[in-house]
């Protein structure tokens, strides 16, 4: 039986590690079948070598994580074991560092949780347009929407405009009730919930009103050169070719671009190729375009939502 020593500075620390009733600890135990135990400010791990290498290191990680101010959750534990497991731990200090993008409008702070939201965000820092591929639950348009929000308040531009493609996920637009505005509402929710959390109900209709945010079907955006604008294509996978062409030839000057989806959740109709995978193809290698690809690792909704997306990934190999 082999057994490692990690001292504890603060006894706080030790308190968040563990978690409620030990929750945390105990899923390092059954990650590494090892067993942990605390004497004092010092933490003993005894199980094989290999397996208790690793246990230190995620302990370490996550010190580090609660020395930076963040919380530990199973999720958070998890996401530094899978670092750790990919030897990537070293990177868990850039992620720990990563600046905060913007302020919601109940004060809570928002940055990336991990190593792939981080490069995600420097990218749309740094690009004009920035595709950003990857799962449900990886942050992507919400991570975007605060950004755009970011670069707003900061007047870098006059105005947002979010967008995404009316396509049904086995629904039909004409089996909703009232107009067109009423019967697109649904499909744009998710934009309109992530602007309500960061700029408040209240403020968010102002700027609505005075046409500094613009939420608005994909349609719309034909025949238009949008300037000074911080735009969100969300959805993508949903667009054709033709609709992604479209609609990244809309922008103007002092504008930026971003474009999200998920390309296991193409609900376009049989034989049509979808937008998104294309211009990944395409736009490859462009300066001043950068593509980022979100794993399931990179998931920051419940555990099982990581669970499920690995699940039909093996699935999706197997046929």
């Amino acid at each position: 039986m082999f057994e490692q020593t990690v001292d504890i500075e603060r006894i706080e620390d030790l308190i968040d590690l563990f978690g409620n009733f030990d929750k945390n600890i105990k899923l390092i135990e059954k990650k590494y079948s090892v067993s942990v135990t605390s004497v004092g400010n010092r933490i003993k791990i005894k199980g094989d070598v290999n397996a208790v290498n690793e246990a230190v290191r995620t302990v370490k990680g996550l010190i580090l994580m609660i020395n930076k101010g963040e919380q530990i959750t199973d999720q958070t534990v998890e996401y530094v074991a899978s670092m750790v497991e990919d030897g990537a731990d070293d990177s868990i200090s850039a992620v720990t560092d990563a600046d905060c993008i913007c302020i919601t409008a109940k004060g809570k702070p928002i940055k990336p949780k991990t190593l792939g939201q981080k490069n995600y965000v420097d990218n749309i820092r740094k690009n004009t347009i920035t595709i950003g591929v990857g799962p449900a639950g990886t942050g992507k348009t919400y991570l975007a929407v605060a950004q755009a929000v970011n670069a707003f308040r900061a007047k870098e531009v006059s105005r947002i405009i979010l967008t995404r493609p009316a396509v049904e996920a086995g629904e039909s637009l004409g089996f909703l009730p009232g107009d067109l505005q009423q019967k697109i509402d649904p499909y744009l929710r998710p934009l309109y919930d992530a602007l309500f959390e960061m700029l408040g109900a209240e403020n968010f209709q102002k700027c609505q009103e005075r046409g500094d945010i613009e939420v608005a079907p994909l349609a719309y955006m034909r025949g238009r050169t949008l300037d000074d604008s911080f735009i969100i294509l969300d959805e993508a996978q949903n667009t054709t070719c033709e609709q992604m062409k479209m609609f990244l030839t809309r922008l103007g000057f002092n504008s930026k671009a971003v474009v999200t989806g998920d390309i296991t959740q193409i609900d376009l109709p049989k034989g049509k190729t979808s937008g998104l995978k294309d211009a990944v193809k395409i736009l490859k290698g462009i300066e001043g375009i950068a593509i980022s690809k979100l794993q399931a690792k990179d998931v920051v909704r419940h555990r099982l939502v990581q669970e499920i997306i690995k699940a039909y990934e093996r699935s999706g190999e197997k046929k």
